[in-house]
């Protein structure tokens, strides 16, 4: 696949600005990419089969363009830190952050970020975790881009005021810690 289809193909699921590079990381780390529906478990996921030899990074396509974006370099990430060491570090250890955050570099500006992204990104990738849902401050930066923004968050709850979580009515109350 040249460069011209895989845009055509993956285009519309990344910034603009985003697509030499990350067509850049496929062609140059030889993976299969494929694109997946919703999972409830997880963003994105790398699996290495020893059998065919072969590398597949799936990312779910329900995501923003920016949460595409850094799930894709993610998984990236894993197969960077994977060619060079096996299974002999963790998966989300020292070696897998340095290759990540180095592989954001590139992608790190406003060309492809919006600024409350890029900024709470660039915070998120001083020591990023093993998931990026687990920064709420990302979580919330990214969410604001959603295409469907019928959700809200607590957030934006005021307090007294009754919304509805799995089918259940709550009524915020103030924070007691």
């Amino acid at each position: 696949m040249g460069e011209l289809q895989f845009k055509n193909s993956v285009g519309r699921f990344l910034p603009e600005d985003a697509l030499h590079y990350c067509y850049t990381l496929w062609y140059e780390h030889n993976f299969t990419f494929k694109i997946k529906k919703k999972r409830a478990s997880k963003l994105g996921d790398y699996r290495y089969d020893p059998r065919s030899d072969k590398h597949v990074i799936t990312v779910n396509n329900d995501l923003n363009p920016y949460a595409f974006l850094i799930t894709y370099i993610h998984e990236v990430a894993h197969l960077v830190t994977y060619k060079k060491h096996k299974r002999q570090v963790k998966p989300h250890g020292k070696e897998w952050k340095d290759n990540f955050k180095y592989l954001m570099l590139p992608v790190l500006n406003n060309k492809v970020f919006p600024d409350d992204v890029l900024r709470t990104l660039a915070s998120y990738l001083k020591n990023p975790k093993a998931s990026s849902c687990s920064d709420h401050k990302l979580v919330y930066a990214l969410n604001r881009h959603d295409k469907d923004r019928g959700v809200i968050t607590l957030k934006e709850v005021s307090r007294g005021q009754l919304f509805k979580f799995r089918e259940r009515v709550f009524r915020k109350e103030e924070l007691k810690r």
